[in-house]
């Protein structure tokens, strides 16, 4: 509480999905937290970025914002991803150091992961390849931010830390269909088959992919605990590490939703990368960072909140 108290903090993207989560914890905690709008600041803009920074005269930055989405969203915008998500970070790093900003943490993907790195992943095997090709130009966009992070801290020392979570869920998650990941579309679908008492939902790719996944407020209070405990320049894994095929994730969100029809898998449809689980011993090591929402638990949270917002409002399909 004591190391908060007072602070001004900037969060990017905190009236996002993470950032909503997040800002109340520090608040919670004593800061005094700022966020804003894309209407309000363009970060891909410099002059809008060194507006913020003399507007907000924050002294810590937790960069949330991103431009992101599932497979299909990165099939169809891979340039688009690549120049939003380099250009925030690049420009925000950039002018945090010319105003000698107190500490600057960015949150990475595990996108930036090589597509066969051993499992669990480890943060030493994070240049060990190349990432998987459907979502390789964002999550390499993300990764020049951590060159650009270690080499301001060498030339310029700089004060920047570069965590990365795994795939988040949680209530409030983005649930269209044309930019959501796959737990929000699973549980769209499995609603909406049940309103409409459909057969069967379709689901892409073959199913045997898996992955990991962190409850969002668990993600927020490691990047809460990151920010407070940690000052090294090796980037760090938020995560459960508890792995899920995407057909027994699919079948538990079914059974959790209650909908008893056919799972149908699209191999025509790609899978992404084969399989997606950290090691998260250097978050517990360095800041104690544990994840404590077990998955079952978290998923139900999440349905909840989607089926209580489409019986208020039933969601086209």
């Amino acid at each position: 509480m004591s190391w908060w108290k007072g602070k001004r903090v900037t969060v990017t993207g905190g009236r996002g999905f993470l950032g909503r989560s997040l800002v109340p914890m520090l608040t919670a905690a004593g800061a005094e937290v700022a966020t804003f709008s894309s209407r309000d600041y363009d970060l891909t803009r410099q002059a809008d970025v060194a507006r913020m920074y003399t507007s907000l005269k924050p002294e810590i930055v937790i960069h949330l914002a991103a431009r992101v989405g599932g497979i299909g969203a990165n099939r169809d915008n891979p340039g688009s991803f690549f120049y939003a998500n380099a250009m925030m970070g690049i420009e925000l790093i950039e002018q945090a150091r010319k105003i000698g900003l107190q500490k600057f943490v960015q949150v990475g993907t595990v996108c930036s992961y090589p597509k066969f790195t051993p499992v669990p992943f480890s943060e030493d095997d994070l240049w060990d390849g190349y990432p998987e090709e459907t979502n390789a130009p964002y999550g390499l966009a993300k990764k020049m931010l951590l060159v650009q992070a270690q080499a301001y801290r060498q030339q310029y020392g700089f004060n920047a830390i570069y965590v990365i979570p795994v795939n988040l869920y949680g209530p409030g998650d983005n649930f269209d269909p044309r930019s959501s990941h796959v737990i929000p579309a699973l549980i769209r679908k499995c609603v909406l088959a049940m309103q409409a008492e459909a057969p069967s939902v379709e689901v892409w790719g073959t199913g045997t992919p898996t992955r990991e996944f962190l409850y969002v407020d668990d993600a927020a209070r490691g990047i809460k605990l990151a920010t407070e405990l940690y000052d090294k320049p090796e980037p760090v894994n938020l995560g459960s590490s508890e792995e899920i095929s995407i057909k027994d994730l699919a079948q538990l969100i079914a059974e959790l939703v209650g909908f008893e029809g056919e799972i149908v898998f699209d191999a025509t449809k790609p899978d992404g990368q084969p399989r997606r689980k950290l090691n998260v011993e250097r978050a517990r090591r360095e800041f104690g960072f544990v994840s404590e929402v077990p998955f079952r638990v978290g998923l139900q949270r999440t349905i909840d909140w989607f089926k209580s917002r489409t019986e208020a409002s039933p969601v086209a399909s």
